[in-house]
């Protein structure tokens, strides 16, 4: 079995996880995860703070974007801009959004708008599973991978910052890395801030 293989096998283990919890699981972790966060110092006062718009039981960002602008940092979405290219819009509560071709909401924006990858601060990346090394288990469609393979060589945290954002039912033992897959810095979680390259 091939790694592409494995892992489509893993998505669909994964999404089943995720699907299971309950309402209130959902709730208290969206809580848990704005307090892991705020553990991470550069989180508290970075200006460019990018994150998504939670579709598919993914872990949602609400209270997270409302503390954001309690303390005036931008928050960004992700827009598709070419194949696996990802750019980046500043966002706020309210603003006008369109669905993509995955159906996922972008905000609408005019080419000014747009911020590349490297202009951020902390980026926080939707996913299915990590490990705590940093690995992680997107989609399958690279868009992270492709935006972010400057990234790819760092042997320390650099900006941006990777965090994922995550259930801590999404953990898993060991992920394979492939060679195109950039690891997080951090792993944030209801249970805790995880620093992937201390483990």
């Amino acid at each position: 079995m091939t790694v592409d293989d494995a892992r489509q096998s893993l998505r669909a283990e994964l999404r089943a996880r995720r699907k299971a919890l309950h309402a209130s699981e959902r709730i208290a972790a969206a809580n848990g995860v704005a307090e892991s966060l705020e553990q991470l110092a550069d989180f508290l006062v970075d200006h460019r703070i990018a994150g998504y718009w939670a579709i598919d039981g993914e872990l949602p960002l609400h209270i997270v974007v409302s503390n954001l602008a309690r303390r005036d940092q931008q928050y960004c979405l992700p827009r598709i801009t070419g194949p696996r290219q990802l750019s980046f819009v500043p966002w706020k509560s309210g603003a006008d959004l369109e669905s993509n071709r995955y159906g996922i909401p972008e905000p609408v924006c005019t080419k000014e708008d747009l911020l590349e990858p490297a202009d951020l601060d902390i980026v926080l990346l939707p996913l299915l599973g990590f490990d705590r090394r940093g690995g992680r288990i997107g989609y399958g469609g690279g868009y992270y991978d492709a935006s972010f393979a400057f990234l790819r060589e760092r042997s320390e945290a650099t900006r941006p910052l990777l965090v994922g954002i995550a259930y801590s039912a999404q953990e898993l033992d060991l992920i394979e890395l492939a060679p195109w897959d950039v690891r997080l810095d951090y792993v944030a979680t209801e249970r805790g801030l995880i620093d992937c390259w201390e483990s």
